[in-house]
């Protein structure tokens, strides 16, 4: 079948196999470029191993830290007639390269919020690894059911207490318009740090802790997004900012068990993924920072803002901000970054867009998450979407 993207709003429905298997390939030949990560964990479980900063982070540990990785992620298989997701393809093409290498990866695929996969997960990491030296948690999901009440919560992204007028763009129509969102309630709140807050964090490492398989110095990364003032009324002010100040407690708690250099939240930089891509404002506000970081050559993407995490930050005198984060957001919030973002930011209209911003380079990052626009595939080729090539 010839496998096109069908995009509806901040959702593809397709994915296209060559195009995800040449995307991580890139990543891969990016981090072997910067050279190897002698100190690097060795025995390293990655949680939402499949796309964006997680996949990085499977590719990093794998390629320049020499690593065996065991990574979960949930995906939708392909068909005769129908494309998988792109991570069950990211998936695939991550295990040929890594055998290649001489690693043996192990991928579930599966609920990560789920007792029962965190179950087949310490059965795995006994037979093959024994214990793990670190644990990356990269999940973004809108649901998530308790596995211990059996409730469904859904996030809601959205301010608290009083309505907030915002710029925003439309991605498909290049439209600069004004929208008003309204508050949350206490219970959209409250759901949306069970989904997005620390809680399934700290159960895998609680059940992983009790089962023995955490091996000494052992230590696990949280990926948060902080942003800066133009995102703060929507994000960092809003329901997800309480999941965010969850996230920090409950580091702290796995800190208290485990040990003062355990876990760590990581602050990375805007990047382009599909959950981003939902939130009012963050869309307007990555085609001006994308134009601005890469203007003054600090642009990085997930492979970059991984890469440099990997190497610059893990060390035992990494510095930390007051509440004890990694902080990798260091150029997007530089303030040569943001006084140009900021000093653009009241100007944008759909008219001065074209100039200000780069609608293009966010399309073109959005498409590349699926596996399309990527130089050298040829889109018209007739493919079986059950087939990764090697």
């Amino acid at each position: 079948m010839i496998i096109e993207p069908r995009v509806r709003g901040f959702i593809c429905t397709t994915a296209h196999p060559v195009g995800c298997a040449k995307n991580v390939r890139e990543q891969i030949a990016y981090v072997v470029r910067q050279g190897p990560i002698p100190e690097c964990p060795k025995r390293v479980a990655v949680l939402g191993c499949s796309t964006g900063y997680g996949l990085a982070s499977r590719i990093v540990a794998t390629f320049a830290g020499a690593a065996e990785t065991i990574g979960v992620s949930l995906e939708r298989e392909p068909s005769a007639t129908r494309s998988g997701s792109a991570g069950w393809y990211n998936n695939r093409a991550f295990e040929i390269e890594a055998k290649k290498n001489g690693r043996s990866p192990i991928t579930l695929e599966g609920d990560a919020f789920s007792n029962e996969l965190k179950k087949t997960f310490i059965d795995r990491v006994r037979e093959s690894f024994g214990q793990l030296d670190m644990l990356v948690y990269s999940m973004a999901a809108p649901v998530r059911t308790d596995p211990d009440t059996g409730k469904t919560y859904r996030s809601a992204i959205k301010p608290l207490g009083k309505p907030v007028e915002v710029k925003t763009l439309n991605t498909e129509t290049g439209e600069v318009y004004e929208t008003t969102i309204s508050p949350a309630s206490e219970e959209e709140a409250t759901a949306t740090v069970a989904v997005m807050g620390g809680d399934d964090w700290k159960r895998w490492i609680d059940q992983l802790a009790d089962a023995g398989v955490l091996a000494p110095g052992f230590r696990t990364l949280n990926y948060t997004y902080i942003g800066s003032e133009l995102t703060w009324p929507i994000y960092w002010h809003g329901t997800l900012g309480r999941a965010k100040v969850d996230l920090d407690h409950k580091a702290e708690a796995i800190r208290a068990r485990l040990g003062q250099g355990a876990a760590r939240v990581v602050a990375l930089k805007a990047v382009v993924t599909q959950a981003s891509s939902a939130i009012p404002v963050v869309p307007l506000y990555g085609t001006v920072l994308f134009k601005v970081m890469k203007q003054l050559g600090l642009h990085e993407g997930c492979i970059e803002q991984i890469d440099r995490l990997f190497r610059t930050r893990l060390g035992p005198d990494a510095e930390l901000d007051e509440a004890h984060r990694l902080r990798v957001d260091d150029w997007e919030l530089s303030p040569k970054v943001q006084a140009e973002v900021l000093r653009r930011w009241p100007l944008l209209s759909t008219e001065t867009l074209g100039e200000l911003a780069d609608l293009p380079e966010y399309k073109s990052q959005f498409l590349r998450l699926f596996g399309f626009g990527i130089d050298g595939v040829d889109y018209a080729q007739d493919l079986d979407p059950r087939v990764v090539p090697g």
